[in-house]
């Protein structure tokens, strides 16, 4: 793969040599080659000219969910990968939540297997338990050494407090990083909204901040017993950011994420009784979203997620309390992002992540490989379905006016530019 991208602003905050500089950038065979105010471009080498072109590092989603193994009608590896690429995404943590989890080291293997070769990076999870019960630990050690980044049982609740304590514990062993889903379900009961004025007007079963933070702050607690690495995936609570913060400010080693969609949008959009605004932890009060906006701004939230979860029609096309939760996100990803922040924090928080799953830190210099994330951050348009490449649609951006378009990206030896 041989290309010349032509005047491209890069953004790269932490190369202050070339951040904010118009650059021609030459890559061969996936190296950059030379970066340089006019490069000619030598034979064989495609040229790529777009309006107003930007380049950065790749990006990095913490949470997709596929469908493959088990439920390929949702989605299959090989296009959710491609529909990440064309998201800007060159690295994505993928969930365990197929059928079956992947809970032996054999699962991690097919997974990295299906992913292998394509342009945008696969780094599976394995499943904190066996079958994702919450009753046995699952084969941690040996998924790690397969190449699993963490262990979490996807979305769910982790019940019994001393598995999360031997499983801090365990882990150090091998530095492996556990997840854990901040949802105590005692307290959830059969609740579908935040519990509030809407879910009050709206006459839907509501699911209190409380439910969040009460496992949150058990789970610091176990966390400051035990040790280990703690990971507290799509926080949506301003309670929930205050502990994290007190936290951190005590030396634990714990990380968090929250969704874009929870920083975009409050509960206010479900007055519609639209299913894709069903999520799970659900969307929350306007002083929840102003309260996560300044944590991300404060470094207390690690990462910003897509938390991309596509589910067939059958499962959202019916009523709202049956529907099942989650939305899509990988496409709307970047445009919400960049409404919401400036362009560089946007770039800023698209790019960190890696280091906490033991990932490999792209770099923006010659004889580095090409990992590149091409875009228009000043584009704007109205999300439609149109823009959806997954199989699923079930996204919540739909008809919502969003900032920033993706050409698409340059990784691994490929580009589907």
């Amino acid at each position: 793969m041989n290309i010349l991208l032509k005047s491209a602003k890069i953004v790269c905050p932490d190369n202050k040599g070339l951040h904010l500089k118009k650059r021609d950038i030459l890559i061969k065979k996936g190296i950059i080659d030379k970066i340089g105010v006019s490069l000619e471009a030598p034979s064989n080498v495609k040229v790529v000219e777009k309006d107003n072109l930007h380049v950065s590092l790749g990006w990095f989603d913490s949470s997709v969910s596929f469908g493959e193994p088990g439920f390929e009608e949702r989605e299959t590896i090989a296009n959710g990968l491609f529909t990440a690429g064309k998201s800007g995404f060159t690295d994505i943590v993928l969930n365990p939540n197929t059928n079956p989890v992947p809970d032996t080291s054999s699962d991690i293997v097919f997974l990295k297997e299906r992913g292998k070769g394509k342009a945008t990076q696969v780094h599976p999870i394995g499943s904190l338990t066996k079958n994702s019960d919450g009753v046995d630990l699952a084969e941690l050690y040996d998924m790690k050494n397969a190449g699993a980044v963490a262990f979490y049982d996807f979305k769910k609740q982790i019940a019994n407090p001393n598995l999360l304590k031997i499983a801090l514990l365990y882990a150090q062993n091998f530095n492996g990083l556990v997840h854990s889903f901040p949802q105590d379900n005692n307290i959830k009961g059969k609740g579908v909204v935040n519990e509030g004025e809407i879910s009050t007007m709206l006459g839907l079963k509501g699911i209190p901040a409380l439910a969040e933070e009460l496992q949150v702050a058990r789970d610091l607690f176990i966390l400051e017993y035990a040790g280990g690495k703690l990971h507290i995936p799509t926080i949506s609570s301003a309670g929930s950011v205050k502990l994290i913060a007190e936290a951190k400010k005590k030396g634990l080693d714990v990380t968090c994420s929250t969704a874009v969609h929870n920083l975009f949008f409050s509960d206010e959009t479900l007055k519609g009784f639209d299913s894709n605004f069903k999520v799970s932890p659900p969307l929350r009060a306007k002083s929840d979203c102003k309260a996560l906006i300044k944590g991300v701004k404060n470094g207390t939230i690690d990462f910003v997620t897509s938390d991309h979860i596509p589910l067939d029609v059958e499962h959202k096309r019916v009523e709202f309390d049956n529907a099942k939760s989650g939305s899509i996100g990988l496409e709307s990803a970047f445009g919400a992002l960049n409404t919401l922040f400036e362009i560089e924090e946007t770039i800023r928080l698209l790019t960190k992540g890696r280091d906490r799953y033991h990932i490999e830190e792209p770099q923006f210099t010659e004889g580095s490989k090409a990992c590149f994330t091409l875009f228009d951050p000043e584009q704007t348009y109205t999300f439609e379905v149109k823009d959806i490449l997954s199989t699923s649609k079930n996204s919540m951006f739909i008809g919502t006016s969003l900032k920033g378009k993706v050409y698409g990206i340059i990784n691994n030896g490929q580009s589907n530019l």
